[in-house]
């Protein structure tokens, strides 16, 4: 059927607004806020399988590791034919195992015409052939621990490679500090730590040689208590990490920590690691307030105390706590401006137990480096990650910024957790002329409440605002579970609508008296954390905290009284 031409006239007028308002929602630079001549472009939107550690071929093909790997892989490729910076070809490969619900699949790194990237346990490599999108070989096992623990917390395995043919692999703590019980509230630390014999540092490796167990490598340095963030900055010739300092100082010591010093310590450190190195986890973590090393509560301290930690090695610098540093990376291009040059991009992923402050962190640092060490403070370099400021619970989130590669052209990568999403950066401006105003938007941003330090009374998003049993959640439970029960994807289930919960009544009193550990499945998604026990309540006040959660967070089951929980404890 013909149109006529008054339809013809009106779709004429139409179209242009249409298209104007499709341009209005497409946010400049895919959401982000970047210095003054930076530009970002979205390569993919979202990635099912979600993305962690991103590594960049010389012909621009990106190589991302899937955290939850299927049948169809367990890493994507992507590739930009037409060069918009957005992937037109996405291909998923490298199946390592046919189902997997809970990942801490990190690694993704290219080294000697190989691609190496890591599962919990095992490190993998394929032979890379150029201008071939999917490796055609056989994917090759190049480490396996092997330790009778099976999974743990801390467990994601980074990789770096010095220039003398040498891999790094941490073996991260398998606890918080080395409590027994874990994680448990005035519990000491073992002393020493028997942990530290293969866990809580790093390890050497012939990066080469196939079908290597930690015994086959070198215990290069200790005292380090989780890594994620880790990269050999070839400028200096030294392995570099950012770790996560450890958790839950007011929950575990509230006769010590304010809830304030609880959200800002301790600090997340960066290290310079050579041979022999030690940190002092668990003994010890750093101050990055006080500027100093100090002994942890579980070994006698109280936030002031030095003891044995004058031992230790100190950090180059004390970034603010729970920032969680993900990724890693030294910039040794030429073609962003001279500032950048040998420098350090730190992607935080972002905080989940700041409660009951804001969330933080959930932007890309930048930190200047010269002569190998820091020249200037930390920077942002890219931030709106989240989309929302404050951030209650870490599930207000719209993206946390994961890993960070750069391609042969200098151009950067980010990757995002949550959905998948990656970002491709350029610089387009002047290097030349690059300098404070260039600088000066994202200064500013640091005073949003996801970067800045927090006041002890204004930001409390709780005060005064609970009691009985919501005050024992947020005091024991809100820093794991948040403030919305929502929980942390992969790190700390959901409490809301979970037959966990509004279930059988005594398998939810016996966890919280008992703990738990080891795997559970939780609307879906396994999580293999640790559930401390929090025997040391009141009966009234375990089922004053259970009957709160069963009534609250969109759950509508029946209260848990006192004598419940008294019957089920005296027969433990």
């Amino acid at each position: 059927m013909p149109i006529s031409p008054r339809i013809k006239k009106l779709l004429f007028g139409i179209v242009p607004i249409l298209t104007l308002l499709n341009c209005e929602v497409q946010p400049p630079n895919g959401g982000l806020y970047l210095p003054e001549g930076f530009r970002a472009v979205v390569v993919v939107d979202s990635i099912e399988e979600r993305v962690r550690h991103l590594a960049v071929t010389n012909d621009g093909i990106v190589y991302g590791k899937l955290r939850n790997s299927n049948e169809n892989g367990g890493i994507v490729a992507l590739q930009d034919k037409n060069k918009d910076g957005k992937a037109e070809i996405i291909q998923k490969f490298g199946a390592y195992r046919t189902l997997q619900k809970w990942s801490y699949s990190t690694a993704m790194r290219i080294y000697n015409g190989y691609l190496y990237f890591s599962s919990e346990l095992v490190i993998y490599r394929y032979k890379l052939k150029p201008g071939t999108l999917i490796p055609e070989g056989e994917m090759e096992i190049v480490m396996t621990d092997d330790h009778e623990h099976g999974k743990h917390e801390h467990i994601g395995k980074p990789i770096a490679f010095d220039n003398k043919g040498y891999m790094y692999v941490p073996f991260g703590a398998p606890s918080n500090a080395c409590q027994n019980p874990k994680r448990t509230p005035g519990a000491p630390g073992m002393d020493p730590c028997p942990q530290l014999e293969d866990h809580g540092g790093v390890w050497r490796f012939d990066a080469n040689k196939l079908g290597q167990t930690q015994k086959d490598g070198y215990k290069y340095a200790s005292g380090i208590r989780s890594v994620v963030a880790m990269d050999w900055n070839s400028e200096d010739g030294n392995l570099y990490i950012v770790m996560h300092g450890r958790d839950d100082l007011l929950r575990l010591f509230p006769n010590i920590y304010s809830g304030w010093e609880s959200a800002l310590l301790p600090s997340e450190e960066f290290i310079r690691v050579t041979e022999g190195s030690n940190f002092g986890w668990p003994y010890c973590y750093y101050d990055q307030i006080q500027e100093k090393k100090v002994l942890a509560p579980e070994y006698g301290g109280d936030g002031k105390i030095i003891g044995r930690c004058q031992d230790f090695d100190n950090p180059i610098m004390g970034f603010p706590g729970h920032w969680a540093p993900n990724d890693l990376v030294f910039y040794n291009g030429d073609k962003l401006p001279s500032r950048y040059k040998n420098g350090a991009f730190i992607a935080f992923h972002g905080s989940t137990n700041r409660a009951p402050y804001p969330q933080s962190g959930y932007f890309v640092g930048f930190v200047p480096f010269k002569d190998g060490k820091p020249s200037r403070d930390w920077e942002v370099f890219a931030d709106g990650f989240a989309g929302v400021d404050p951030i209650v619970s870490v599930k207000d989130a719209e993206y946390r910024p994961m890993g960070i590669a750069f391609g042969a052209d200098d151009s950067m990568y980010i990757s995002d957790s949550v959905k998948g999403k990656i970002w491709k950066i350029v610089f387009q401006g002047d290097k030349n002329n690059f300098g404070h105003d260039q600088l000066a938007g994202m200064e500013k941003r640091k005073l949003l409440s996801h970067i800045r330090t927090p006041d002890e009374t204004k930001d409390n998003l709780m005060a005064g605002k609970f009691t009985g049993g919501e005050k024992i959640y947020y005091t024991y439970c809100s820093t794991c579970h948040q403030q919305d029960g929502r929980g942390a994807t992969g790190r700390f289930p959901p409490l809301t609508g979970t037959e966990w919960v509004i279930g059988d009544k005594e398998r939810l009193i016996n966890i919280v008296l008992n703990g738990m550990e080891g795997s559970m499945e939780v609307n879906g998604e396994v999580y293999n954390g640790v559930m401390p026990q929090h025997s040391f309540l009141s009966d009234e006040e375990v089922a004053d905290v259970l009957t709160y959660i069963r009534a609250n967070f969109g759950n509508d089951a029946g209260e848990i009284k006192p004598e419940e929980v008294r019957k089920l404890r005296s027969s433990l």
